[in-house]
C-alpha cells in the first residue's frame, strides 16, 4: 500500500507490480484497469492483465453526457470480468484524471474495494515496470451496484444553494480558464458558451495536489494547500472542472485523503454551467 494516510484507497507501484499474477488470473478477485480518453496509449502498452477503458465512450452515457446508468455500470463491468466484491485497481494518463472520475463512479455505484495506482500511468511506465500489449481476455461475470451514494455528487441545484449559502467551491482548472481568457485547456473541446467561474469559487488547481512524479502529495502539504483558501473540511466543499474529470483528482484529494467527508463533485462541471441562461458568472482573476 501507499502511505499511511491513503492505505485504504492508493496503492504503490510495487504493490501493483508484485500482484501481476493476480491481476492476470481469471479466477482471481483482483483487477486491474486502466483508463484515458484516448486508448491508442494502451494499445500500444500497458500493465500485464490491465483492462483498457475508453473514459469518453464507455464509462458516459454518450447521449445525455451523464454519468452511466447504474444497469450500463454493471454491464460494463460483468462484461470484462469484475464483479462487485472484486479488489479493483484503477491507473490512467494525466496523473489519473480519467481514471479519478471512474473512482469516483466506483465510489458512487457503491463499490467498496478500489483503489488508484498512485502516479498513474506515466509513473509506471517511466520507473520502468512491466508492460505489455496483449489485451486480457476474462470471463464475464455477474456485477450488482450498489447505491447511488448521492451524498458525494453536486447537481445544479446543489451549487445554486451553494453560491447562496456561501459553501466553498473549488475550481481546479487553469487560471486562463478560470478567468475566461479561455474555454477549455489547448487541444481540448471547448464545451462551454462562455468563458469564467461560478461566483466565490477558489481556483486550486487539480496538479496542485501531486507531486511532479504525479503521486499524491502527503497529508500537511494537501491539508496546507487547502486551508490557505479556507477549507478544513468543516462545511460542505464542491469541486468542478471544466467536465467532471479533474475535479474528481480535487474531490479524491479532499475526500478519500483528508477525509473531509463532506467533499462533493459536480460533475457537470463548467459544460454545464456555462451554457446555462441566467446563471450567474464571474471572470477575472483569482486575485482581481
Amino acid at each position: 500500500m501507499a502511505t499511511d494516510y491513503a492505505n485504504d484507497v492508493l496503492v504503490t507501484a510495487d504493490w501493483v507490480a508484485d500482484r501481476l499474477d493476480d491481476f492476470q488470473d481469471d479466477n482471481s478477485d483482483h483487477r486491474l484497469v486502466e483508463v484515458d480518453v484516448d486508448t491508442e496509449a494502451y494499445e500500444d502498452e500497458h500493465a500485464p492483465g490491465a483492462i483498457g477503458f475508453n473514459w469518453e465512450t464507455q464509462l458516459q452515457d454518450q447521449t445525455q453526457r451523464d454519468i452511466l446508468e447504474k444497469a450500463d455500470f454493471e454491464d460494463l463491468l460483468g462484461s470484462h470480468g469484475i464483479s462487485e466484491d472484486d479488489t479493483v485497481v484503477l491507473y490512467g494518463d494525466n496523473s489519473n484524471w480519467f481514471a479519478a472520475y471512474t473512482y469516483w463512479q466506483f465510489t458512487y455505484y457503491g463499490h467498496d474495494e478500489v483503489y488508484l495506482l498512485d502516479g498513474g500511468r506515466e509513473y509506471w511506465l517511466e520507473n520502468e515496470y512491466p508492460t505489455t500489449d496483449e489485451v486480457p481476455d476474462f470471463s464475464a461475470t455477474e456485477y450488482d451496484a450498489a447505491g447511488p451514494r448521492e451524498s458525494i455528487r453536486a447537481y445544479r441545484e446543489d451549487v445554486e444553494n451553494a453560491i447562496d449559502r456561501g459553501v466553498p467551491l473549488v475550481d481546479v482548472r487553469s487560471p486562463e480558464e478560470f478567468s475566461g481568457e479561455i474555454l477549455a485547456p489547448s487541444g481540448l473541446q471547448e464545451t462551454a458558451q462562455r468563458g469564467g467561474h461560478i461566483p466565490g469559487a477558489k481556483n486550486i488547481s487539480w496538479a496542485a495536489v501531486t507531486n511532479d512524479d504525479g503521486t499524491f502529495k502527503d497529508r500537511a502539504e494537501l491539508e496546507e494547500l487547502y486551508a490557505e483558501e479556507g477549507i478544513t473540511g468543516d462545511e460542505t466543499t464542491v469541486a468542478y472542472c471544466r467536465i467532471g474529470e479533474r475535479s474528481s483528482v480535487a474531490w479524491f484529494a479532499l475526500h478519500e485523503l483528508l477525509g473531509y467527508e463532506d467533499t462533493v463533485n459536480y460533475d457537470g462541471s463548467w459544460t454545464e454551467w456555462g451554457n446555462l441562461v441566467g446563471a450567474p458568472v464571474e471572470t477575472g482573476k483569482a486575485d482581481d
